[in-house]
Protein backbone atom coordinates (compact mmCIF):
# COMPACT_ATOMS: atom_id res chain seq x y z
CA UNK A 1 0.00 0.00 0.00
CA UNK A 2 1.50 3.38 -1.28
CA UNK A 3 2.24 5.91 2.16
CA UNK A 4 -1.69 7.70 2.20
CA UNK A 5 0.20 11.06 3.05
CA UNK A 6 2.81 11.30 0.32
CA UNK A 7 0.20 12.69 -1.76
CA UNK A 8 -0.09 15.36 0.80
CA UNK A 9 3.70 16.13 1.14
CA UNK A 10 4.43 16.26 -2.32
CA UNK A 11 1.23 18.40 -3.07
CA UNK A 12 3.32 21.10 -0.61
CA UNK A 13 4.43 24.20 -2.37
CA UNK A 14 6.95 24.61 0.47
CA UNK A 15 8.14 22.04 3.24
CA UNK A 16 6.14 22.08 6.12
CA UNK A 17 7.23 24.76 8.77
CA UNK A 18 9.72 23.75 11.39
CA UNK A 19 8.13 22.28 14.88
CA UNK A 20 9.50 21.61 17.52
CA UNK A 21 9.80 17.86 18.70
CA UNK A 22 10.52 16.12 22.03
CA UNK A 23 10.37 12.42 22.63
CA UNK A 24 9.61 10.58 26.28
CA UNK A 25 9.19 7.01 26.77
CA UNK A 26 5.91 6.98 28.66
CA UNK A 27 3.91 3.34 29.73
CA UNK A 28 6.81 1.64 27.47
CA UNK A 29 5.80 3.93 24.63
CA UNK A 30 8.13 6.34 22.44
CA UNK A 31 5.71 9.49 22.71
CA UNK A 32 6.70 12.58 20.21
CA UNK A 33 5.02 15.89 21.43
CA UNK A 34 5.17 18.74 19.24
CA UNK A 35 4.77 22.22 19.80
CA UNK A 36 6.14 22.70 23.34
CA UNK A 37 8.75 24.90 22.29
CA UNK A 38 5.57 26.89 20.39
CA UNK A 39 3.50 27.47 23.27
CA UNK A 40 2.81 31.25 24.04
CA UNK A 41 4.26 31.70 27.64
CA UNK A 42 0.75 32.80 28.63
CA UNK A 43 -1.25 29.69 28.10
CA UNK A 44 -3.21 28.91 31.32
CA UNK A 45 -4.14 25.70 29.59
CA UNK A 46 -3.47 23.74 27.14
CA UNK A 47 -5.19 21.06 24.52
CA UNK A 48 -3.71 17.84 23.03
CA UNK A 49 -3.92 16.73 19.70
CA UNK A 50 -3.39 12.59 19.31
CA UNK A 51 -2.11 12.18 15.60
CA UNK A 52 -2.62 8.28 14.65
CA UNK A 53 -0.69 7.43 11.34
CA UNK A 54 -1.93 4.93 8.50
CA UNK A 55 -0.94 1.13 8.20
CA UNK A 56 2.97 0.63 7.00
CA UNK A 57 3.55 4.30 8.22
CA UNK A 58 5.14 5.42 11.83
CA UNK A 59 4.88 8.74 13.57
CA UNK A 60 6.81 10.20 12.07
CA UNK A 61 4.82 10.79 9.15
CA UNK A 62 1.95 12.83 10.95
CA UNK A 63 4.80 15.91 11.53
CA UNK A 64 3.07 17.81 8.51
CA UNK A 65 -0.28 18.28 10.15
CA UNK A 66 1.37 18.64 13.59
CA UNK A 67 2.74 21.73 12.00
CA UNK A 68 0.01 22.91 9.79
CA UNK A 69 -2.29 22.44 13.01
CA UNK A 70 -0.04 23.91 15.92
CA UNK A 71 1.40 26.94 13.95
CA UNK A 72 -2.57 28.31 12.31
CA UNK A 73 -3.66 27.61 15.81
CA UNK A 74 -0.95 30.12 17.43
CA UNK A 75 -1.38 32.47 14.54
CA UNK A 76 -4.45 32.93 15.30
CA UNK A 77 -3.62 33.27 18.85
CA UNK A 78 -1.17 36.24 17.35
CA UNK A 79 -4.32 37.48 15.59
CA UNK A 80 -6.70 37.54 18.20
CA UNK A 81 -9.07 34.86 16.56
CA UNK A 82 -9.25 32.55 19.30
CA UNK A 83 -12.91 33.03 20.67
CA UNK A 84 -14.25 34.95 23.21
CA UNK A 85 -11.94 33.64 25.95
CA UNK A 86 -10.11 35.56 27.93
CA UNK A 87 -7.26 32.72 28.97
CA UNK A 88 -5.11 31.30 26.66
CA UNK A 89 -5.20 28.13 24.96
CA UNK A 90 -1.69 26.26 24.15
CA UNK A 91 -2.20 23.60 21.28
CA UNK A 92 0.87 20.99 20.91
CA UNK A 93 0.29 17.69 19.59
CA UNK A 94 1.20 14.03 20.36
CA UNK A 95 2.17 11.17 17.93
CA UNK A 96 3.68 7.38 18.41
CA UNK A 97 4.08 4.40 16.44
CA UNK A 98 1.19 2.26 16.69
CA UNK A 99 0.99 -1.54 17.72
CA UNK A 100 3.57 -3.19 15.53
CA UNK A 101 4.79 -0.10 13.40
CA UNK A 102 8.20 1.34 13.65
CA UNK A 103 9.85 1.16 16.75
CA UNK A 104 6.99 -1.37 18.22
CA UNK A 105 7.02 -3.98 15.32
CA UNK A 106 7.09 -7.58 15.91
CA UNK A 107 5.44 -9.37 13.03
CA UNK A 108 5.56 -7.75 9.37
CA UNK A 109 2.78 -10.07 7.94
CA UNK A 110 0.66 -9.01 10.55
CA UNK A 111 0.60 -6.00 8.98
CA UNK A 112 -0.15 -7.18 5.74
CA UNK A 113 -3.69 -7.80 3.95
CA UNK A 114 -5.06 -11.18 2.17
CA UNK A 115 -3.85 -10.48 -0.92
CA UNK A 116 -0.26 -10.19 0.70
CA UNK A 117 -0.30 -13.78 2.51
CA UNK A 118 -1.98 -12.54 5.70
CA UNK A 119 -4.71 -15.12 6.51
CA UNK A 120 -5.13 -13.38 9.79
CA UNK A 121 -5.95 -9.69 8.11
CA UNK A 122 -9.40 -8.84 9.91
CA UNK A 123 -8.10 -9.96 13.44
CA UNK A 124 -4.73 -8.14 12.94
CA UNK A 125 -6.08 -4.74 11.89
CA UNK A 126 -9.20 -4.18 13.76
CA UNK A 127 -6.58 -5.77 17.00
CA UNK A 128 -4.16 -3.39 15.98
CA UNK A 129 -6.06 -0.21 15.78
CA UNK A 130 -8.06 -0.90 18.83
CA UNK A 131 -5.04 -1.73 20.70
CA UNK A 132 -4.11 1.76 19.41
CA UNK A 133 -6.71 3.56 20.82
CA UNK A 134 -6.59 1.83 24.16
CA UNK A 135 -2.68 3.17 24.01
CA UNK A 136 -3.96 6.81 23.30
CA UNK A 137 -6.56 6.39 26.92
CA UNK A 138 -3.42 4.93 28.60
CA UNK A 139 -1.16 7.73 27.74
CA UNK A 140 -4.05 10.78 28.28
CA UNK A 141 -3.46 8.90 32.56
CA UNK A 142 -0.08 9.77 32.09
CA UNK A 143 0.84 12.29 29.63
CA UNK A 144 0.37 15.40 31.98
CA UNK A 145 2.60 13.64 34.66
CA UNK A 146 5.66 13.86 32.18
CA UNK A 147 5.62 16.52 30.08
CA UNK A 148 4.35 19.07 32.65
CA UNK A 149 5.68 17.67 35.87
CA UNK A 150 5.23 20.94 37.73
CA UNK A 151 1.76 21.48 36.77
CA UNK A 152 3.10 24.33 34.86
CA UNK A 153 0.25 23.62 32.44
CA UNK A 154 -3.24 22.14 32.83
CA UNK A 155 -4.62 19.67 29.54
CA UNK A 156 -7.90 21.08 29.47
CA UNK A 157 -8.74 19.10 26.23
CA UNK A 158 -8.30 16.31 23.71
CA UNK A 159 -8.88 15.64 20.22
CA UNK A 160 -7.96 12.65 18.26
CA UNK A 161 -6.61 13.16 14.49
CA UNK A 162 -6.23 9.97 12.41
CA UNK A 163 -5.46 8.82 9.22
CA UNK A 164 -6.63 5.62 7.52
CA UNK A 165 -5.64 2.74 10.12
CA UNK A 166 -5.55 5.69 12.53
CA UNK A 167 -8.55 6.79 11.26
CA UNK A 168 -10.75 3.58 12.59
CA UNK A 169 -8.67 3.90 15.87
CA UNK A 170 -9.91 7.52 15.79
CA UNK A 171 -13.18 6.58 15.66
CA UNK A 172 -12.85 4.50 18.55
CA UNK A 173 -11.03 6.91 20.55
CA UNK A 174 -14.32 9.14 20.10
CA UNK A 175 -16.90 7.04 20.85
CA UNK A 176 -15.14 5.14 23.84
CA UNK A 177 -13.03 7.78 26.02
CA UNK A 178 -14.98 10.63 27.30
CA UNK A 179 -12.30 12.55 27.50
CA UNK A 180 -11.89 13.08 23.40
CA UNK A 181 -14.27 15.73 22.62
CA UNK A 182 -13.78 16.35 19.23
CA UNK A 183 -11.81 13.74 16.29
CA UNK A 184 -11.04 14.27 12.73
CA UNK A 185 -11.48 10.70 10.81
CA UNK A 186 -8.99 10.78 7.34
CA UNK A 187 -9.85 8.03 5.05
CA UNK A 188 -10.52 6.12 7.73
CA UNK A 189 -13.81 3.95 7.94
CA UNK A 190 -17.02 3.15 10.99
CA UNK A 191 -18.37 0.10 9.80
CA UNK A 192 -15.30 -2.36 10.12
CA UNK A 193 -17.77 -5.49 9.13
CA UNK A 194 -19.10 -3.40 6.08
CA UNK A 195 -15.49 -2.74 5.00
CA UNK A 196 -13.57 -6.12 5.63
CA UNK A 197 -16.62 -8.52 4.32
CA UNK A 198 -16.49 -6.31 1.18
CA UNK A 199 -12.40 -6.56 1.21
CA UNK A 200 -12.41 -10.24 1.79
CA UNK A 201 -14.75 -10.60 -1.24
CA UNK A 202 -12.65 -8.75 -3.39
CA UNK A 203 -9.57 -10.63 -2.17
CA UNK A 204 -11.12 -13.79 -3.09
CA UNK A 205 -10.02 -15.62 0.10
CA UNK A 206 -11.34 -19.27 0.43
CA UNK A 207 -13.54 -19.04 3.12
CA UNK A 208 -15.24 -16.22 0.03
CA UNK A 209 -15.38 -18.05 -2.32
CA UNK A 210 -15.05 -21.61 -0.74
CA UNK A 211 -19.13 -21.78 0.26
CA UNK A 212 -22.00 -21.88 -2.64
CA UNK A 213 -23.11 -19.02 -2.63
CA UNK A 214 -20.07 -17.52 -2.20
CA UNK A 215 -19.38 -15.63 1.27
CA UNK A 216 -22.70 -16.94 2.42
CA UNK A 217 -20.63 -18.46 5.56
CA UNK A 218 -17.88 -15.77 5.83
CA UNK A 219 -18.90 -14.60 9.35
CA UNK A 220 -17.84 -17.19 11.78
CA UNK A 221 -15.17 -18.59 9.63
CA UNK A 222 -11.65 -19.09 10.46
CA UNK A 223 -11.50 -15.10 8.25
CA UNK A 224 -13.92 -13.69 10.94
CA UNK A 225 -14.23 -15.74 13.79
CA UNK A 226 -17.67 -15.34 15.66
CA UNK A 227 -15.24 -13.97 18.91
CA UNK A 228 -14.36 -11.71 16.66
CA UNK A 229 -17.68 -10.64 15.37
CA UNK A 230 -17.86 -10.34 19.31
CA UNK A 231 -15.38 -7.85 19.88
CA UNK A 232 -16.35 -5.65 16.97
CA UNK A 233 -20.20 -5.41 18.05
CA UNK A 234 -18.37 -3.63 21.73
CA UNK A 235 -16.00 -1.06 19.86
CA UNK A 236 -16.64 -0.87 16.14
CA UNK A 237 -19.34 2.11 15.41
CA UNK A 238 -21.75 1.07 13.40
CA UNK A 239 -21.34 -2.78 14.95
CA UNK A 240 -21.66 -1.49 18.82
CA UNK A 241 -24.90 0.99 17.63
CA UNK A 242 -26.85 -1.47 15.38
CA UNK A 243 -26.07 -4.14 17.94
CA UNK A 244 -28.76 -2.48 20.12
CA UNK A 245 -31.72 -2.60 16.95
CA UNK A 246 -33.82 -5.35 16.20
CA UNK A 247 -31.73 -8.33 14.93
CA UNK A 248 -34.07 -7.83 11.61
CA UNK A 249 -31.81 -4.66 10.93
CA UNK A 250 -29.18 -6.94 9.75
CA UNK A 251 -29.31 -6.24 5.62
CA UNK A 252 -27.26 -9.60 5.41
CA UNK A 253 -23.49 -10.09 4.31
CA UNK A 254 -23.37 -6.66 3.50
CA UNK A 255 -25.23 -3.46 3.85
CA UNK A 256 -26.68 -2.08 0.64
CA UNK A 257 -29.36 -0.84 1.59
CA UNK A 258 -30.49 1.99 3.92
CA UNK A 259 -31.45 1.15 7.60
CA UNK A 260 -35.07 1.95 8.89
CA UNK A 261 -35.39 4.16 11.37
CA UNK A 262 -35.14 2.82 15.12
CA UNK A 263 -38.53 2.64 16.95
CA UNK A 264 -39.83 4.49 19.67
CA UNK A 265 -38.62 0.97 22.04
CA UNK A 266 -34.86 0.81 20.01
CA UNK A 267 -34.31 4.60 21.02
CA UNK A 268 -34.83 3.91 24.62
CA UNK A 269 -32.20 1.26 24.04
CA UNK A 270 -29.56 3.40 22.19
CA UNK A 271 -29.95 6.78 24.01
CA UNK A 272 -27.71 5.78 26.93
CA UNK A 273 -25.25 4.65 24.41
CA UNK A 274 -25.37 7.23 22.25
CA UNK A 275 -25.40 10.10 25.45
CA UNK A 276 -22.06 7.91 26.74
CA UNK A 277 -20.60 8.06 23.35
CA UNK A 278 -21.57 11.83 21.39
CA UNK A 279 -22.97 14.05 23.56
CA UNK A 280 -21.53 17.33 23.14
CA UNK A 281 -18.39 16.03 20.91
CA UNK A 282 -17.76 17.09 17.69
CA UNK A 283 -16.44 14.90 14.38
CA UNK A 284 -15.03 15.81 10.59
CA UNK A 285 -15.27 12.97 8.58
CA UNK A 286 -13.20 13.16 5.62
CA UNK A 287 -13.22 10.38 2.92
CA UNK A 288 -11.58 10.02 -0.67
CA UNK A 289 -14.76 10.15 -3.52
CA UNK A 290 -12.74 7.02 -5.74
CA UNK A 291 -11.12 5.48 -2.55
CA UNK A 292 -10.76 1.58 -3.67
CA UNK A 293 -9.52 0.36 -0.34
CA UNK A 294 -11.77 2.04 2.27
CA UNK A 295 -14.55 3.11 -0.11
CA UNK A 296 -16.66 5.89 1.00
CA UNK A 297 -19.89 3.34 0.40
CA UNK A 298 -19.08 0.91 2.88
CA UNK A 299 -19.60 3.34 5.57
CA UNK A 300 -22.24 5.44 3.74
CA UNK A 301 -25.41 3.57 5.60
CA UNK A 302 -24.15 3.44 8.91
CA UNK A 303 -23.34 7.46 8.39
CA UNK A 304 -26.40 8.48 6.64
CA UNK A 305 -28.47 6.44 9.51
CA UNK A 306 -26.35 8.37 12.27
CA UNK A 307 -26.41 12.19 10.57
CA UNK A 308 -30.67 11.25 10.57
CA UNK A 309 -30.25 10.57 14.40
CA UNK A 310 -27.97 13.67 15.54
CA UNK A 311 -29.45 16.21 13.23
CA UNK A 312 -31.91 19.36 14.27
CA UNK A 313 -34.38 17.43 12.94
CA UNK A 314 -33.63 13.94 14.85
CA UNK A 315 -34.62 11.95 17.40
CA UNK A 316 -30.88 12.62 19.42
CA UNK A 317 -30.79 16.24 18.13
CA UNK A 318 -30.42 17.17 21.91
CA UNK A 319 -27.33 15.45 22.33
CA UNK A 320 -25.18 18.85 20.66
CA UNK A 321 -23.20 16.81 18.35
CA UNK A 322 -21.29 18.41 15.81
CA UNK A 323 -20.59 16.33 12.58
CA UNK A 324 -18.82 17.07 9.43
CA UNK A 325 -19.13 15.06 6.21
CA UNK A 326 -16.52 16.34 3.87
CA UNK A 327 -15.85 13.66 0.53
CA UNK A 328 -12.89 15.30 -1.89
CA UNK A 329 -14.48 14.13 -5.03
CA UNK A 330 -11.26 12.87 -7.22
CA UNK A 331 -8.93 11.79 -4.05
CA UNK A 332 -8.90 7.85 -3.65
CA UNK A 333 -6.80 6.52 -0.58
CA UNK A 334 -4.62 9.23 0.00
CA UNK A 335 -4.71 12.47 2.22
CA UNK A 336 -4.63 15.73 -0.34
CA UNK A 337 -3.74 19.53 0.91
CA UNK A 338 -7.26 20.24 0.42
CA UNK A 339 -8.16 17.62 3.43
CA UNK A 340 -5.62 18.29 5.43
CA UNK A 341 -7.00 21.93 5.04
CA UNK A 342 -10.29 21.05 6.32
CA UNK A 343 -9.00 19.40 9.52
CA UNK A 344 -6.73 21.71 10.15
CA UNK A 345 -9.77 24.46 10.26
CA UNK A 346 -11.85 22.03 12.04
CA UNK A 347 -9.35 21.79 14.61
CA UNK A 348 -9.07 25.71 15.11
CA UNK A 349 -12.44 26.26 15.36
CA UNK A 350 -13.12 23.17 17.68
CA UNK A 351 -10.82 24.93 20.04
CA UNK A 352 -12.16 28.16 19.72
CA UNK A 353 -15.71 27.25 20.60
CA UNK A 354 -16.85 25.75 24.13
CA UNK A 355 -19.28 23.17 24.29
CA UNK A 356 -22.90 24.67 24.43
CA UNK A 357 -25.56 21.46 25.37
CA UNK A 358 -28.76 23.91 24.78
CA UNK A 359 -27.63 24.00 20.88
CA UNK A 360 -28.78 21.04 19.28
CA UNK A 361 -26.81 18.58 16.63
CA UNK A 362 -25.59 20.06 13.59
CA UNK A 363 -24.60 18.12 10.37
CA UNK A 364 -22.48 19.65 7.46
CA UNK A 365 -21.77 18.02 4.33
CA UNK A 366 -20.11 18.88 1.60
CA UNK A 367 -17.70 18.29 -1.43
CA UNK A 368 -14.41 19.70 -2.14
Amino acid sequence: MTDPLKTYYDGLSSPPLPISTKTYPIAGILTTVFGLDELPSDASEVAVLWLLHPRLATHESMTGIASATINDWNQRIRDGRTGSSKSVKGLIAVAFDQRNHGTRLVDTLGNEAWRQGNPRHAQDMFAMFQGTARDVSLLMDYFPSYIFPKSEHTISENLVLGVSLGGHAAWSCILHDPRVSAGVVIIGCPDYLNLMVDRARLSKIPSWTGTNPPGSQILGSEAFPSTLLDTIRRYDPASFFLSHMDPKTDTGILRTKPLPQPSEKEKQVLRPAFSRCLTGKRILNISGGVDKLVPYHRGQIFLTWLKDAISPSGWFSDGAVTFEDIIDENAGHEVTTKMVDEAVRFVSETLANSYDSTKPGSVRESKI
